[in-house]
């Protein structure tokens, strides 16, 4: 990854910053009961009613009960909050001493499709690792639920980069999900693919640190 001229990177969460699973949140609803979840909900496509959530259209309860129809009959709110959080899993504190060194250097952002039942569990899930804020890592953190702008749509990245006065171009942007990336590329920021079984750990050496 060529870090020259850049001043500033942007961090997805999920994939990249924290670790992910999303087969235990498909296998979970699976298990309650749903037929065919991943056709429902996969990280690349999604329905409109996590769109909606996502974008915060809909509150967390609304979503919840909009979820009821899929399950069956007596299947608690509870039993789906805890099926929805199963992809959460945990943030390695190399990944986050790492995130500690690049702010001596880079101004960093965090730009995250989610919303508020996964980021009360992201919240917990950090709070295991260590004792320090999500946000405090970051100059700003973008959640899509509280801006209600979503990835992968350019429309996101001007809204970070205006709001910031950053300039796109020596800005880099980093995601696991290809169509995240090519939106940001689309938007004039350096877009980069952390592609399947790679860490950002491994994107910079001694050099950019």
């Amino acid at each position: 990854m060529n870090l020259e001229n850049v001043n500033t990177i942007i961090f997805d969460l999920g994939g990249v910053i924290l670790n992910l699973d999303y087969q235990k949140t498909i296998n979970a609803f699976n298990k309650l009961g749903v037929k065919d979840f991943e056709k429902l909900y996969t990280q690349a496509n999604q329905i409109d009613l996590f769109n909606r959530y996502e974008t915060g259209q809909i509150s967390s309860q609304h979503f919840v009960n909009l979820l009821l129809p899929y399950l069956p009959v007596g299947t608690t709110p509870n039993k789906i909050v805890h099926a929805w959080n199963a992809m959460i899993l945990d943030f390695p504190l190399q990944r986050m001493q790492l995130l500690e060194k690049l702010q001596g250097k880079y101004t960093l952002y965090l730009l995250s499709n989610t919303n508020d039942i996964h980021l009360q569990e992201v919240n917990r899930s950090l709070a295991r690792t260590t004792d320090k804020k999500l946000n405090s890592y970051f100059t700003k953190a973008y959640y899509s639920h509280e801006i209600q702008l979503r990835k992968p749509h350019a429309e996101i990245f001007d809204f970070v980069c205006q709001e910031n006065k950053l300039n796109p171009s020596k800005t880099i942007f980093i995601d696991d999900t290809i169509g995240h990336v090519e939106g940001s590329i689309k938007a004039g920021l350096q877009g980069v693919h952390l592609a399947k079984g790679q860490t950002i750990e491994s994107l910079f050496n001694e050099n950019s640190l």
